[in-house]
């Protein structure tokens, strides 16, 4: 179905952005293993809105609810299923948008495939909102790979044009808390440039780089089911994702071999090599190096500022200006749900690798 993901560990995401919950269901994950719900929580803090003047001012608890798949604490071997109850939905905010579909949105796309049934109010089904259960999801996946050695974490590469200092692609480090960026000082320019946006009724878009470290050589598979594949696949998921590269990525195109390979070493008694220009993953398989890539976010498409559209029953011109509660940067609240996108996607492809005793 479109709304899952996975081989040996099956997603499943439901809800829309007004209707009464989303969640998710997570089948296949490893029993015995208890998952600490408060650093859930913490984790969902991160991507839930309303937390700062920077964002929109939708206010939801995020707090799940499971339904199935824990007993005493300990996942039981049946799926996991968790809601997440909404309670701040205001459905009157899109009032009479059905029939003028919001400039780069899916509500016209969604109105074709769908006939006019689609849930439209805040974008159903296509919201930001289903990210939510994703980093549910993306949350215990977090958890059981850190303790198998495996750790992920991302930071905000770029706002607008303002960069964030890169990963070292050897050794990448964590950011700090709060704003995620590794240079402070680019903190605080991409965060007045998010400032700026709002304030002219606009939004800027920006970069999200993410690490996994400690994934042994040998995950993945070739061709379709290349680790590449798989977190492209996941990532893609994001609404606002329009781009994703690994490694050296687009810039690599303008190197040349020589400058773009690289060489294998032997350190503390195990290959590795000198540079990881592919990112970590060659084949489709990881190198055993760091797991890095890039994801692009456009712009918030929903902004203060008038917009021409047509009216779909009539074809007429429309001039549309929209009200309501709208991030004028989603990339802050998105560094978690691509470190949650990357937990699935990875721990799905090192079930099916059997590389863990689980």
């Amino acid at each position: 179905m479109s709304s899952g993901f996975g081989t040996v560990l099956k997603l499943q995401l439901f809800g829309e952005s007004h209707g009464p919950a989303v969640g998710m269901c997570l089948d296949g994950f490893p029993a015995g293993f208890r998952p600490d719900l408060t650093a859930l929580q913490a984790f969902l803090d991160r991507r839930a809105p309303g937390r700062s003047a920077l964002t929109s001012a939708r206010r939801e608890a995020d707090r799940p609810e499971f339904l199935s798949g824990l007993a005493d604490g300990l996942t039981c071997g049946a799926p996991l299923t968790a809601v997440l109850p909404n309670g701040d939905a205001h459905p009157a905010d899109y009032a009479g948008l059905e029939d003028t579909p919001r400039p780069s949105h899916a509500d016209y796309p969604a109105a074709v495939k769908y006939h006019g049934a689609q849930a439209a109010s805040g974008g159903g089904h296509f919201s930001g909102r289903l990210t939510a259960p994703l980093c549910v999801a993306g949350g215990l996946c977090l958890q059981l790979l850190a303790a198998q050695g495996v750790e992920i974490f991302a930071h905000i590469a770029q706002i607008g044009s303002i960069p964030d200092r890169a990963f070292d692609p050897l050794a990448p480090e964590r950011p700090g808390s709060g704003f995620p960026v590794l240079d402070t000082a680019a903190g605080a320019a991409m965060r007045a440039e998010i400032a700026a946006a709002a304030a002219a009724g606009d939004s800027v878009g920006g970069v999200v780089e993410c690490a996994v470290t400690g994934l042994p050589a040998g995950v993945g598979a070739p061709m379709f089911g290349g680790l590449e594949n798989r977190l492209a696949q996941a990532l893609f998921a994001i609404p606002a994702v329009k781009g994703v590269e690994f490694g050296s990525g687009f810039a690599g195109a303008a190197l040349r071999g020589s400058e773009n390979n690289d060489p294998y070493c032997m350190k503390n008694g195990a290959v590795h090599t000198r540079t990881n220009h592919a990112g970590g993953i060659l084949g489709g398989l990881s190198t055993g190096m760091p797991v890095l890539f890039r994801a692009a976010f456009k712009p918030t498409p929903s902004i203060a500022l008038p917009q021409q559209t047509v009216r779909l029953s009539d074809g007429a011109p429309v001039t549309l200006e929209l009200h309501g509660r709208h991030d004028p940067c989603i990339v802050p609240r998105a560094v978690p749900c691509v470190e949650a996108a990357a937990a699935i996607a990875v721990l799905d492809a090192a079930l099916e690798a059997g590389i863990w005793n689980l």
